[in-house]
């Protein structure tokens, strides 16, 4: 998969922009707060119609202007597709094919994209949000039917939520809401079981390598609901009960207990839980391994790399790590590196590149 290019219209720091790209790697090279990372933050945003900065869409609107623009073109392995997506205040609107898209989940899945970025190590070090963020978006993009049950969940969720704070609980209400409940979280958790055994499957192989064999990299689910079935039919059943059983508790707190909206994710390495025992290279490392298992993953789901966005990473790691990531992607996955340095990047992939020098939104293309 290749992004040929972006035009951007309004976004961030840019009031007009228009870029092809190399189809193996792309170097952004500039000081800080000069549009770097509003760069990739758009290629994300194309993607995923999201950005991974902030969860308040109308910051990307440049000051002044109305609306957003984002446009491009994707070149996979039956076709070439223009993209588009726009962002106002009244919403987002995206479109394939010139054809605009009804939902948001019908478009997302185009652009396949991973980021990996320094708040990456959170995957590991930060909360259970993190971690289910980062379920979310990466089983999102590879499966419409599970972004689609997730945002049925949520919605019955949050109406859960809203009538238990209310205190005034109608017995057949909550019948009907945990029944529908219990519908998509069955689907969302046999999904998410899936995608941790696959990204558990490809990390292990990757962190072996990293480590020379010495150590094993677990990645593990943690369910909120401890379940036995493996049929949708029957966890259904083992999830109504159990929000049934809750019931009460969660009356007397006013919010929903029960369900995959608290699932989390643990790693260990030799057995032991890398968050609390794991030395700061052995947590990047692991988040290095889990990235990386993404993007074997992703091409084992849809026939082809995705797209990977390094955002200001590599001056975080090591000369091996550094070493093992940039030897795996070369040549398979275009890449977009934002850099302050061209020091910081390793000269052995430099041979075949375009270099986007970037000052204050005004970028300078290397020949």
């Amino acid at each position: 998969m290749i992004l040929n290019d972006i035009k951007l219209t309004n976004f961030r720091n840019y009031d007009s922009l228009s870029l092809s790209f190399h189809p193996k790697l792309n170097i952004f090279i500039g000081h800080n707060a000069q549009g770097k990372t509003n760069l990739l933050e758009a290629i994300y945003f194309l993607s995923l119609a999201k950005s991974h900065r902030t969860s308040k869409d109308k910051e990307l609107i440049q000051f002044d202007s109305e609306e957003a623009y984002i446009n491009g073109s994707i070149t996979t392995q039956n076709s070439t597709l223009p993209l588009s997506i726009s962002v106002s205040k009244s919403g987002k609107r995206a479109k394939v094919n010139h054809l605009e898209s009804a939902k948001l989940s019908q478009y997302i899945g185009h652009l396949n994209t991973v980021l990996f970025a320094p708040e990456d190590l959170n995957i590991v070090k930060g909360s259970p949000q993190v971690r289910r963020k980062f379920i979310n978006m990466e089983c999102g993009q590879i499966s419409k039917i599970y972004l689609n049950q997730l945002s049925s969940y949520n919605k019955v969720l949050a109406q859960k939520n809203q009538y238990l704070k209310s205190r005034n609980v109608d017995s057949i209400m909550i019948e009907v809401l945990n029944e529908q409940l219990a519908e998509h979280a069955s689907l969302i958790i046999l999904k998410r079981e899936q995608f941790i055994s696959a990204i558990e499957r490809h990390a292990s192989k990757i962190h072996g390598d990293i480590s020379n064999g010495r150590e094993t990299l677990k990645v593990i689910y943690k369910p909120n609901i401890k379940y036995q079935s493996s049929e949708p039919k029957a966890l259904k059943e083992e999830i109504t009960a159990l929000l049934a059983e809750n019931l009460s508790k969660e009356i007397e707190r006013g919010t929903s207990l029960v369900g995959p909206h608290r699932d989390d994710i643990g790693f260990t390495i030799n057995d032991f839980d890398v968050q609390t025992y794991g030395s700061q290279g052995q947590q990047r490392s692991t988040a290095l391994s889990v990235k990386l298992a993404e993007l074997e993953l992703i091409h084992e789901e849809v026939g082809e790399y995705p797209v990977l966005l390094l955002d200001d990473v590599l001056s975080e790691l090591d000369e091996v790590r550094q070493a093992h990531l940039l030897t795996s992607i070369r040549n398979r996955v275009q890449t977009f590196v934002t850099t302050t340095s061209i020091s910081d990047i390793n000269h052995r992939i430099m041979d075949d590149m375009q270099l986007f020098e970037i000052e204050n939104g005004k970028i300078k293309i290397d020949e």
